[in-house]
């Protein structure tokens, strides 16, 4: 079955694997040392990753050393860029109009604060009550 790389890092043990094998040559026992499941798991799990082509086993002696192929993950990189880019303007869009929002909330609150030009507060005229007729006259 042709597998691609998504496949591969899918599972968190095979990102693990990826991980381990990517720090040098590892045994099939050698990986499994660092994990706590069985042996046959892991070849189950290498035997993906060697068909998402992100890892080649090589026969020496009676030996079989992993070797990671990591270029294989190039792949993944380009497909999350695109969504990088897209998602890095979409929020920078959204910051900017945050912004303009809080600009104009302080403008706002500014403008309640302050007596508008020309407009005197009601009782701080002579001979006008606050309710604003006229007082009586004593």
């Amino acid at each position: 079955m042709r597998r691609d790389v998504f496949q591969a890092i899918a599972d968190p043990t095979r990102r693990e694997i990826i991980n381990v094998i990517s720090g040098g040559r590892f045994t099939l026992n050698g990986v499994a040392e660092n994990f706590g499941i069985s042996r046959p798991a892991i070849s189950k799990h290498i035997k993906i990753l060697t068909e998402c082509g992100l890892v080649v086993i090589k026969q020496e002696g009676r030996e079989r050393y992993c070797e990671a192929q990591l270029q294989k993950l190039n792949e993944v990189s380009r497909w999350v860029e695109q969504y990088r880019v897209f998602w890095t303007k979409k929020l920078d869009a959204l910051g900017d109009f945050l912004e303009k929002e809080m600009e104009a909330e302080k403008k706002l609150v500014v403008r309640k604060q302050l007596p508008a030009k020309g407009i005197k507060k009601r009782g701080t005229e002579k001979g006008v009550s606050k309710t604003g007729k006229p007082k009586p006259k004593r």
